[in-house]
C-alpha cells in the first residue's frame, strides 16, 4: 500500500496485505564525522573519514563480554524537551556500546559498538532537527566504530477476521505521524529505564482518547533474567524494549494488531530470522519458541547484533501464564529501496546516493483466539531484547536437571537393584541344594 486508507477495506488471502513501506531517502551506510564549526569544508572532510572496514575490524565485532558501567543521557547538548533522544552508554574494559533511542521522525534505535572505552556520541542538533539530518550524529574518535545497525518501529496495523478467506484492515497507524510525550519525566537513572509514549497527531476515530502506545526501554549493567514474564535472559551487551498498547479502543470486533519492524545493516551483512524451539518452558510456561533477527556476515553464522523475542505477548500489566497472547512473525522481507522514515537513522547513515546497505522488515502480529484477549482487557505488552554478539540462549536450570536426573535415574536404579536381588536369590537357592550321591 502506498497510501493511507480512509476506511476499512476487505482483503483476500493470500497474500497478506501488509505492505512493508519505509519512506525515506537512499543512503550509504557510512559514519559521518562533522566538525563543531559545521562548515561545508569541515563536513566534506568528515565524510571522507569512514569507519574501519569489516576486514580491518575483524573479530573486534564480537564477542563482547563482562559487566558494563551504564549511563543514561537525555537530549545531550540540547536544553529543550520538545523532542526525545536517549543515549545509553555502556562502557566495558576495552569497548563501549552505544544505544541511541529517539522518537524524532518515528521511534528507532541505533546500535553502535566501538573498540574504545572513551568513545563519545556527537550530535549536531540544528542539523538533526532540519529536513536534511544526514551527518548530524557521529561517534568520536573517528574510526572507532566496529559495528553499526539500526532498528526502526515503523507502523502498527489493526485488522480483524471476517471469514475463512477475508481479513478486514483498518487505516494504518504510522508511528512517524505520532506525537510523543517527553521521556524526561519517566527517566530513571537508578533502574536504567525510560518510556516513549505517544498518540496519533490526528485521531479521527478517537481510538486513543483514553489510551496510548509506548516503547519502554531498559538497560542492563550485568547479566541476569527478568522476573516478569516472558522472563528474558539478558547480558550486559543487551537492552530491552517493551511495546505496549494500553487503553486503545479497537475499531472492530475481535481486532488484532501487528507491529512492523525494520532493520538497517552494514554492507556485507545480511539479516537472518532464526527460530529456536525447545522442550524447556521453565521460565516462560507454554512457550517453546524463541525468535531472533540477527545481523551476520554472509559467509558465517555468528551474529554481530540481534533483536530477540519469545513467541508470546501478554494482556495484563502483571502478566501470568493465562494472560498469554499468541505472537507470530509474518516473514522477513527485503526492502532495499529506501531507508525508514527516521531522522535518527538518516542522521547517522546519511543521505548519499547508493544502496550498499541492507534494509529488511517483518511484521510481528499479536492475537489470541478471535482477538478476544485484547478486546476484553484493552492491554497488550510485547518484549524484545536488542544487543551485540550472539543472542542469549536459555539452558536447563540445575533444578530441572536434578528433577530429570531423579525421574530418569530412579527407574534405572530400581531395575539394577531388582536385578541384583534376583541374582543373589538364585545363587542362594543353588548353594543350599545338596546333590544325592
Amino acid at each position: 500500500m502506498g497510501h493511507r486508507l480512509n476506511g476499512p477495506h476487505r482483503l483476500l488471502r493470500p497474500p497478506p496485505p501488509w505492505a512493508l513501506i519505509c519512506s525515506g531517502c537512499d543512503s550509504r551506510l557510512r559514519q559521518f564525522q562533522f566538525a563543531q564549526a559545521n562548515t561545508p569544508e569541515a563536513a566534506q572532510a568528515a565524510r571522507e573519514g569512514s569507519r574501519p572496514s569489516q576486514h580491518e575490524a575483524g573479530e573486534s565485532h564480537y564477542p563482547y563480554g563482562g559487566d558494563a558501567e551504564v549511563s543514561l543521557q537525555y537530549n545531550p547538548g540540547w536544553n529543550g524537551s520538545s523532542v526525545n533522544l536517549l543515549h545509553v552508554r555502556a562502557v566495558g574494559a576495552a569497548d563501549t556500546l552505544h544505544y541511541v533511542w529517539s522518537s524524532i521522525g518515528g521511534p528507532a534505535v541505533l546500535l553502535l559498538a566501538t573498540r574504545s572505552s572513551t568513545s563519545a556520541l556527537g550530535i549536531d542538533w540544528t542539523r538533526l532537527l532540519s529536513p536534511a539530518p544526514a551527518g548530524a550524529v557521529w561517534i568520536e574518535p573517528p574510526g572507532s566504530v566496529t559495528h553499526a545497525a539500526a532498528v526502526v518501529f515503523t507502523k502498527v496495523f489493526e485488522y480483524s477476521e471476517t471469514g475463512a478467506q477475508e481479513e478486514l484492515f483498518y487505516p494504518t497507524y504510522d508511528l512517524s505521524d505520532f506525537s510523543w510525550a517527553s521521556i524526561n519525566r519517566t527517566l530513571n537513572h537508578t533502574a536504567l529505564t525510560a518510556e516513549f509514549s505517544g498518540v496519533p497527531a490526528a485521531d479521527p476515530d478517537g481510538s486513543f482518547s483514553n489510551g496510548s502506545l509506548a516503547f519502554r526501554v531498559t538497560a542492563y549493567e550485568a547479566g541476569g533474567r527478568d522476573e516478569a514474564l516472558p522472563s528474558l535472559l539478558h547480558t550486559a551487551n543487551s537492552s530491552k524494549v517493551e511495546f505496549v498498547l494500553a487503553g486503545v479502543a479497537p475499531r472492530g470486533n475481535g481486532s488484532r494488531f501487528a507491529l512492523e519492524v525494520a532493520a538497517v545493516e552494514e554492507p556485507g551483512l545480511a539479516p537472518a530470522l532464526r527460530a529456536l524451539r525447545s522442550i524447556d518452558d521453565e521460565y516462560t510456561p507454554t512457550v517453546f519458541e524463541v525468535l531472533s533477527l540477527a545481523a551476520q556476515a554472509r559467509n558465517e553464522s555468528s551474529a554481530r547484533s540481534f533483536l530477540q523475542w519469545k513467541a508470546t505477548a501478554y494482556g495484563s500489566r502483571r502478566p501470568r501464564r493465562e494472560d498469554g497472547i499468541r505472537c507470530r512473525s509474518q516473514g522477513l522481507r527485503a526492502a532495499n529501496w529506501s531507508l525508514p522514515a527516521s531522522s535518527l537513522v538518516r542522521a547517522y547513515f546519511g543521505d548519499g546516493a547508493g544502496s550498499s546497505y541492507s534494509v529488511s522488515a517483518l511484521n510481528i502480529s499479536f492475537g489470541g483466539e478471535e482477538g478476544k484477549v485484547y478486546e476484553e482487557k484493552r492491554f497488550l505488552s510485547w518484549s524484545a531484547l536488542l544487543g551485540f554478539g550472539q543472542p542469549p540462549q536459555d539452558t536447563f536450570s540445575p533444578l530441572v536437571i536434578s528433577i530429570v536426573a531423579v525421574a530418569l535415574g530412579t527407574p534405572v536404579l530400581l531395575l539394577l537393584l531388582g536385578g541384583c536381588a534376583l541374582l543373589c536369590a538364585r545363587r542362594q537357592r543353588y548353594s543350599e541344594y545338596e546333590p544325592i550321591n
